[in-house]
């Protein structure tokens, strides 16, 4: 399941409601998100973030994620997965992405959330806009995001 929505979600009911989805799994994954307060520089100083506006391209995005977590499905055997991702305007602390899979085993279910992630950070039509004290600014994608979802790459 997959949702791009503009409204808050509870990570909390949401993980409940997958685990009652899922009683005969033997593990479940998740990950959640949130806005930092801070925004990291290449100076190690940090700056305040006051907000963060997420924009996307809707029906792009939710195609993307559904690519993604089809791909997931066939690298493990995984009984379900759900992907919570917000837009709009957000605070610190608010929670931005929730990501949880279900497999028989374990370390199918933490493959495969780790997976999606990375490859939801890095594939996603996703726009990030941090405002600060200083102002205004597009957050770029990190190489350490490039570089963890090359990994999965096949060969």
């Amino acid at each position: 399941m997959i949702r791009v929505q503009g409204t808050p979600f509870d990570p909390g009911a949401e993980i409940k409601s997958f685990l009652g989805r899922n009683p005969n799994s033997g593990g479940i994954a998740t990950f959640i998100g949130q806005v930092r307060d801070f925004q990291p520089v290449q100076n190690s100083s940090s700056s305040e973030v006051t907000s963060l506006e997420l924009e996307h391209y809707p029906g792009m995005t939710e195609k993307e994620l559904e690519r993604i977590v089809e791909d997931s499905f066939t690298r493990w055997p995984l009984d379900d997965a759900l992907v919570i991702h917000l837009y709009g305007q957000l605070k610190p602390g608010d929670s931005i992405v929730l990501v949880c899979t279900a497999a028989t085993h374990r370390g199918d279910a933490f493959a495969s959330c780790e997976f999606i992630m990375d490859w939801l950070k890095t594939k996603a039509p996703f726009w990030k806009r941090e405002q600060t004290q200083a102002g205004t600014t597009w957050v770029d994608a990190r190489a350490n995001d490039t570089e963890r979802a090359d990994r999965w790459a096949k060969d």
